[in-house]
């Protein structure tokens, strides 16, 4: 969408809705994303807070969070492959990354905390959602994108799409990208959105 829309200043509110695709495909496969994790294993650990059940929720976020990692770097290397994609998606994979990399540390943080915020009350209102799963995760996802706020998943592509091309280093992509997202998404997704959602349901508990 990037690399086909004419450069006019509605173009990133129309290609925003390319960056759903992932989101639909991961949810409605059940599948696993780390920042879904941010919410409904904490639940369990506020009810309950034993060193048991925080090992068992660091347990399940460091597996998914590494093998989300290895899915990024293998679809970010499947992006560089000569012949993947055509030159122009290619060119536009590269100019979104670069716009993502211009945020600094705190607005990597900051932005962080919405897409965990968001991501946390897809998961919250999907049991609920019935026949609307497809359409609330379209307009959630979307928001991430047109809001322009950081995920730790799918940043993660456009971070070692920039890595494997040369314009950024490991260190940089851990310390300027991967560690502020990851305590923006933990920050939104679980001390704001888990905190407030047990606070709700505490007294039914």
């Amino acid at each position: 969408l990037h690399a086909y829309l004419p450069d006019t200043p509605w173009r990133h509110l129309v290609e925003s809705l390319g960056y759903t695709v992932g989101f639909l495909i991961i949810i409605m496969a059940r599948l696993q994303l780390f920042t879904e994790n941010t919410i409904t294993p904490v639940l369990p650990v506020l009810i309950n807070p034993t060193l048991a059940s925080m090992a068992r929720t660091a347990r399940l976020w460091g597996i998914v969070l590494a093998a989300n990692m290895v899915g990024c770097f293998i679809f970010a290397l499947l992006l560089i492959t000569p012949g993947a994609i055509p030159p122009e998606v290619y060119a536009g994979a590269l100019s979104i990354s670069r716009h993502m990399m211009e945020n600094d540390r705190w607005e990597m943080f900051i932005r962080g905390v919405f897409s965990g915020w968001l991501i946390a009350s897809l998961v919250w209102m999907m049991p609920t959602a019935e026949y609307s799963k497809f359409w609330i995760i379209i307009l959630i996802t979307y928001l991430i994108a047109a809001g322009n706020f950081t995920h730790i998943v799918a940043g993660s592509v456009e971070a070692f799409l920039l890595v494997l091309v040369g314009d950024l280093s490991l260190l940089a992509m851990a310390t300027d990208f991967f560690i502020p997202v990851l305590i923006g998404n933990v920050v939104g997704g679980t001390c704001l959105f888990a905190i407030l959602s047990y606070g709700q349901i505490s007294q039914e508990i």
